[in-house]
């Protein structure tokens, strides 16, 4: 992504990914589609209530992953790839070792993060068995993400789409056979989830080994450098908190969702998983944002960055807006096929009219939090999204539950969307970005005075 026109390499770059997340809301949309079917609200609820426990054991150490797709792009950058082939060993050794300690630590402290969060007993004892069985798929979760992660730094973003596409249709098959057949329940969709994810790190393995032999990725733990596990960690550690810390406000939102009752949270269930259908554009121009900044930075493209760092955040914020009108339009057409309760019905419609309208603002967020991150500015965007939730749609959320009404708390998520995006704009202003602009009009410069230069390689991690 380090010549041609900006615009098209996002596009190209973010299609696939884009479909890759379809497949992935998808893969997470047919289990509720299923469960709506054969089992009911309280079923949907269960699933619902017990995603966030199971984000909140996973998002420190996905973040790593996030590192790892920073760093292999900035190697990319300088064509270093000796480093790549270090970062690809120190990822895998990394991901063996935490997945067996996420695995324990959900088993034991999933059921009590579910009592805190006050989840109805007519649900926990569902909740439970889910977050149980899914947590036994954590090294497939870790190992997949930290695959996928390190392919997107490489600027494939094309290979995870074919991982998931066999993934999402075992998740399907498996959901059908367990949940319409056997009638296994909640216990059969965790099941179908998990062997599904195993499935999908499997497939990126062998790609991987298949199509890039040239750094000899490892399928089971070496000895890897201390040295570049501690760069990723630098860097994906501040990513895995900010995410963790995120998912564990959610679930101080879900809590206050859970004092509504099950219908209202089968309500939320569905409608988030049509706002995250609505918004799938937002985290696949992120991808290309992060790729594109982190490539450039390594090849020292200044003017590039400064150019991509505008327009990419536009571009998603523009397809974003476009999916917000559409499924404010239909939206209740489309939470029909999800259930057929009436009131489950109408307070999903609520919630998506009052949260999709400013959806297009998270768009333009996390595309320059992308930006930032692939700078490597990762504290300036923790401490953004660690204000948003904690200073603004947490206290927000319980001020209307507290002092207007409970059935509008979903308003705090639009409220921190705006917060969100304005803080983020602020980085244009910072001396970061001045530094930035500077390279760039330098960069122009010595281009149209016609000398001859040698460009300068950005001052990032070098492994070789």
């Amino acid at each position: 992504m380090t010549k041609g026109s900006i615009t098209k390499l996002t596009f190209l770059f973010a299609l696939p990914i884009c479909l890759g997340n379809i497949l992935q809301q998808l893969y997470n949309t047919v289990d509720t589609l299923v469960i709506g079917k054969y089992c009911g609200a309280t079923s949907i609820a269960a699933v619902g209530t017990s995603a966030q426990p199971v984000e909140i054991l996973l998002c420190i150490f996905l973040g790593i992953s996030g590192g790892v797709s920073i760093l292999v792009s900035q190697a990319t950058g300088r064509n270093d790839n000796k480093g790549i082939e270090k970062l690809a060993k120190a990822a895998v050794s990394f991901v063996y070792t935490t997945a067996i300690v996420i695995t324990f630590l959900g088993v034991f402290l999933g059921p009590q993060i579910l009592k805190l969060m006050q989840v109805p007993d007519d649900t926990i004892d569902l909740a439970v068995i889910y977050i149980r069985i899914v947590l036994l798929g954590t090294l497939g979760q870790l190992g997949y993400n930290t695959n996928a992660g390190i392919l997107r730094g490489l600027g494939d973003s094309t290979s995870s789409v074919i991982f998931l596409v066999f993934s999402c249709f075992i998740n399907i098959a498996l959901d059908l056979l367990f949940v319409a057949v056997f009638h296994l329940n909640v216990f059969g969709v965790a099941l179908a989830t998990m062997i599904a994810t195993y499935f999908s790190w499997i497939f990126s393995i062998v790609y991987i080994r298949k199509h890039y032999p040239q750094y000899h990725f490892p399928v089971l733990p070496k000895k890897c450098d201390m040295k570049i596990l501690k760069k990723i960690i630098a860097i994906g550690l501040p990513l895995g908190l900010n995410s963790s810390l995120y998912s564990f406000g959610h679930t101080v939102v879900q809590t206050l969702v859970n004092t509504q009752g099950s219908t209202f949270i089968a309500a939320c269930v569905v409608a988030s998983k049509l706002s995250g259908i609505s918004s799938i554009a937002v985290s696949s121009f992120s991808s290309a944002a992060l790729t594109f900044t982190g490539q450039n930075l390594g090849a020292g493209n200044y003017r590039r960055i400064k150019r991509g760092g505008v327009q990419i955040p536009l571009l998603s914020g523009a397809f974003a807006l476009t999916g917000d009108i559409l499924m404010f339009i239909f939206c209740r057409q489309f939470i029909s096929f999800f259930t057929k309760d009436p009131q489950v019905l109408t307070d999903a419609v609520h919630y998506i009219h009052v949260v999709i309208p400013f959806s297009w603002c998270f768009a333009v967020f996390n595309g320059i939090l992308n930006v930032v991150n692939g700078l490597g500015h990762v504290k300036y965007t923790t401490i953004v999204n660690s204000l948003m939730l904690w200073a603004v749609r947490i206290p927000s959320a319980i001020i209307i539950t507290k002092f207007i009404n409970g059935y509008y708390l979903m308003a705090s998520i639009p409220i921190s969307f705006a917060f969100g995006m304005l803080s983020m704009l602020l980085f244009y202003k910072t001396k970061y970005w001045k530094d930035i602009k500077e390279k760039s009009s330098k960069e122009n410069d010595e281009v149209i005075s016609g000398i001859s230069y040698e460009k300068p390689v950005a001052k990032v991690p070098s492994f070789s």
